[in-house]
């Protein structure tokens, strides 16, 4: 997707008050404490052990570390991680 169609999607869901990462295609993410994770929007898996997991979103990819890291489930869109999370960061 093209910057103009990602801008012009943007601002239709903010014309018509809908949640902008939905519309715009944009990973949602949640944070539950600091023992769960859940991500909606990736693209895979890319590194996984059980202090680390890398996720692909595109544009950028999600690190989550910490330590007893575990994939609890995984869909086409869905992410979900389990352990003592310790801290989520953006890679470009």
């Amino acid at each position: 997707m093209d910057k103009y169609t990602q801008g012009l999607r943007t601002r239709m869901a903010e014309l018509f008050d809908l949640p902008a990462d939905l519309v715009a295609g944009l990973a949602h993410m949640e944070l539950l404490g600091s023992r769960q994770f859940f991500l909606e929007g990736h693209e895979g898996i890319l590194a996984y052990s059980d202090t680390q997991i890398d996720i692909s979103t595109g544009g950028a990819v999600v690190r989550v570390r910490g330590s007893a890291l575990e994939l609890r489930s995984m869909t086409d869109r869905e992410v979900r991680i389990r352990g003592s999370i310790d801290a989520v960061e953006f890679v470009r």
